[in-house]
């Protein structure tokens, strides 16, 4: 998952940092008016948004799916608050409650970060979806692409900051569901991507 320092370093773009306030702005107004929340923390929800996706792709979230997801807010959240209530975790209420109204928005301004912070087109190349990828050949793509995206990979679609490369095992409700969102922002004309979906065995 992004730590909070590398939230922080985004915040520092110009563009970053006006999208996210003019997104905040709409998301207290519409759904969260109870909710303070900085600027930072709300980047971070946004961030948990893919994961949120995914806990969601059987209708609702489990008890352990929400632990999970607490664990995963409070690592985002600029601080700390061990002693008193998480924004990001007490956010996360209201995106899950109204995550079909966010989940465009909150997409979108997620490839606005990665469009501000690398070049997105020089990840994309021709290459076969369907064909069958050796786990040496991922390990060795990984290494080849560059830090920041497997950040965003490992921070949507690994839990408790496991390596990229390990082999996961993933429900099939889920599995569909993040390969949907993968093609939502944009991530299925990433050759890793898809030998990063191959890498999960399917239950």
């Amino acid at each position: 998952m992004f730590t909070e320092f590398e939230i922080e370093t985004m915040m520092e773009n110009e563009q970053i940092l006006q999208a996210v306030g003019e997104l905040k702005k709409d998301f207290l107004k519409t759904d969260a008016p109870y909710l303070e929340i900085s600027d930072h923390d709300f980047l971070s929800l946004v961030m948990m948004g893919p994961t949120v996706g995914i806990a969601l792709a059987n209708g609702s979230v489990s008890l352990f799916e929400e632990l999970a997801l607490n664990k995963k807010a409070r690592k985002l959240s600029k601080g700390g608050y061990f002693m008193k209530k998480d924004p990001v975790v007490y956010g996360l209420k209201f995106l899950i409650k109204k995550y079909d109204n966010w989940e465009e928005k909150f997409f979108a301004l997620i490839q606005l970060t990665m469009n501000q912070l690398f070049n997105v087109q020089a990840l994309h190349r021709d290459f076969d979806a369907t064909a069958a990828v050796s786990y040496a050949d991922y390990k060795r793509e990984v290494l080849n692409t560059p830090y920041i995206f497997i950040r965003y990979l490992s921070s949507f679609f690994t839990e408790d900051d496991e390596d990229i490369i390990s082999i996961r095992t993933m429900v099939k409700v889920d599995y569909e569901r993040m390969k949907e969102i993968g093609g939502k922002l944009g991530l299925n004309k990433i050759p890793v991507f898809h030998m990063f979906c191959q890498t999960f065995k399917v239950k």
